[in-house]
C-alpha cells in the first residue's frame, strides 16, 4: 500500500506541474495580447518623425478658425475637400522630404544652388512675411482660447507668455528631446477626432458629402475655399519638411552633406510612410472639425462663426463643456506646435539662403544669425498683437496670404523633384508629376480668385 501511494504521488506531481506551466503559459498569452496593441501604437510612432510633425502643424489655430467657419457657414457642403486635399499636400510634401533625403540639403539651399538668386531672396521674403503675419494671428488665437478657460487672464500677457515659452524651447532644447515633444503634441489634435463623437453625427449625410462634391461659385465660397487651400498647402511646411528630414539625418551621426547625399529605397520608403501618414492625420482632423461645426453650429443656424474661439464658445451651450473645453485646449495645443515651426520655418529658409549654420541641433553660440530669425519673427509676430489688427480677421488673411504665397515656392519644388540629374533614380513619377503641377495649377487659380474677390 506505501509504495502505490508513493507512485501515486510521483505521478501527481508532474500532472500538478504541467498544470500550473498551463495555466503560466495562458496567462503569458493573455499577457502579450493585452500588452499588443500598445506595443504596436509604440512601434508606429517611433517609425513616425518630420511627417506627421508637419501635418500635425498644419492644423493650427489658423486652420482651425477655416474649417470651423467652413462647417459653420455651409454645414457639410464643402467637406469633400478634407478628402480632395489629402493626395495633394502628401504628394507636394513627399517630394519636400525626397529632396532633402536625396541632396542632403534643404529647400532654400536647393533653389540657391540651381537658380538665380533673386528668385531665393523672392521665396524667402515671401516666407518671411506669410510666417510671420501667422505667428502673430495663431499667438492672438492661442491667448483668445486660454481666456475661455481661464477669463481673468490677460490677453496681452498670454500672448507674451506663449512667445516666450516657445522660445525658450526652441533655443535652448535640444533638437532630439524639442522633436520628442512636438511628435507627442501631436495628440492634442485627437480632441476635435473625440469632440465629433460626443456630438449627433449624421453619417449617410456625411458619407454623402465627402464623397460627392458641391460647389457654388459665390464670392464668399471662393474667397474660402482659397482659404482651405492656403491653410492645408502652406510654404512653410515645405521648408520645414526638407529641413527637419536634414535635422533627422544630422541625428543620425551624417554631420557633412557628402555624408548625407543619396538615399536608399528604404530610407525613401520609410519617408513616404512617415508623410503620407501625417497628411492622412492632418485632414482626418481637418474632417472631423468641420463635421463637428455642421452638425452642431450650422444646423442650429449659427452661421456668423469667425475664428476658433468663437466655435468652441458656441459648441459650449450645443454639445456640452467637454466639447467645449477639448476645442479650446486643442487650439492652445496646436498652436504651441505650429508657432515654432512658423519661426523655424522661415529662419532655415533665411539661413540657408546666406549660408549661414544653421539648425535646431546646434546651440545659441553656434548659430546666432539663424537662432536671430527665429526671434525676430516671434518678436513681429508678439507684436502684430499690440497693432490693432483684429486676430480673428487675421487668422483668415494669413490663411490667404498662404494661398497666394504656395504657388511660387510650388513651382521651384517641382523643378527640383522632377531633374533626373538632382533626383537620380528618385526623380518624379509620371503620376505625381501630374498631381504636382495640378496643385501649382489650383494653388495660383485660388490665389488669383482671392486677390479679385478683395
Amino acid at each position: 500500500m506505501g509504495f502505490d501511494k508513493d507512485v501515486e504521488k510521483a505521478f501527481e506531481a508532474p500532472a500538478d506541474i504541467v498544470e500550473k506551466t498551463v495555466e503560466a503559459v495562458r496567462n503569458l498569452e493573455k499577457d502579450l495580447i493585452s500588452k499588443r496593441p500598445i506595443r504596436l501604437a509604440e512601434e508606429y510612432l517611433n517609425t513616425l518623425g518630420p511627417g506627421l510633425v508637419t501635418g500635425a502643424a498644419d492644423d493650427d489655430p489658423s486652420g482651425i478658425a477655416t474649417y470651423s467657419q467652413t462647417g459653420a457657414q455651409y454645414g457639410f457642403q464643402l467637406i469633400w475637400l478634407s478628402l480632395f486635399t489629402f493626395p495633394l499636400m502628401a504628394v507636394v510634401q513627399e517630394m519636400c522630404a525626397r529632396i532633402a533625403l536625396v541632396t542632403g540639403r534643404g529647400l532654400a539651399a536647393n533653389i540657391r544652388t540651381n537658380y538665380p538668386a533673386w528668385v531665393l531672396y523672392l521665396c524667402t521674403v515671401l516666407l518671411f512675411a506669410a510666417n510671420t503675419f501667422n505667428i502673430g494671428a495663431d499667438l492672438g488665437a492661442m491667448a483668445k482660447a486660454t481666456q475661455l478657460l481661464f477669463p481673468a487672464a490677460g490677453f496681452l500677457a498670454l500672448v507674451a507668455f506663449f512667445a516666450i515659452v516657445s522660445l525658450l524651447l526652441q533655443i535652448f532644447t535640444t533638437y532630439a528631446r524639442y522633436a520628442k515633444y512636438l511628435k507627442y503634441l501631436t495628440f492634442v489634435l485627437l480632441a476635435y477626432v473625440v469632440t465629433a463623437f460626443m456630438v449627433n453625427l449624421d453619417w449617410g449625410q456625411v458619407a454623402r458629402s465627402t464623397f460627392v462634391p458641391s460647389f457654388s461659385f459665390s464670392k464668399d465660397e471662393l474667397l474660402l475655399v482659397c482659404a482651405i487651400l492656403g491653410t492645408t498647402i502652406s510654404p512653410y511646411l515645405f521648408f520645414w519638411q526638407t529641413s527637419q528630414e536634414v535635422e533627422e539625418e544630422i541625428l543620425r551621426g551624417k554631420k557633412t552633406v557628402k555624408e548625407r547625399k543619396g538615399a536608399t529605397q528604404q530610407e525613401i520608403s520609410r519617408m513616404r510612410f512617415d508623410v503620407w501618414s501625417g497628411m492622412f492625420f492632418s485632414n482626418l482632423v481637418m474632417f472631423f472639425i468641420i463635421a463637428v461645426c455642421a452638425a452642431t453650429l450650422f444646423s442650429h443656424g449659427i452661421t456668423d462663426i469667425q475664428s476658433a474661439d468663437q466655435a468652441a464658445s458656441a459648441l459650449r451651450p450645443l454639445a456640452g463643456d467637454l466639447a467645449y473645453f477639448l476645442f479650446a485646449v486643442g487650439i492652445i495645443g496646436t498652436g504651441m506646435l505650429a508657432v515654432p515651426v512658423l519661426a523655424g520655418s522661415a529662419s532655415y529658409a533665411i539661413s540657408e539662403s546666406f549660408k549661414w549654420h544653421e539648425g535646431l541641433y546646434k546651440k545659441l553660440k553656434d548659430a546666432r544669425p539663424f537662432y536671430g530669425v527665429i526671434i525676430v519673427a516671434m518678436l513681429v509676430g508678439f507684436f502684430l498683437n499690440f497693432a490693432g489688427i483684429d486676430p480673428i480677421k487675421a487668422l483668415i488673411y494669413s490663411a490667404i496670404g498662404n494661398g497666394i504665397v504656395a504657388p511660387v515656392v510650388l513651382v521651384f519644388i517641382m523643378l527640383l523633384s522632377g531633374n533626373k540629374k538632382i533626383m537620380g533614380e528618385h526623380v518624379n513619377h509620371p503620376l505625381g508629376s501630374t498631381i504636382g503641377w495640378l496643385t501649382v495649377i489650383l494653388m495660383a487659380v485660388a490665389g488669383i480668385a482671392a486677390l479679385l474677390s478683395l
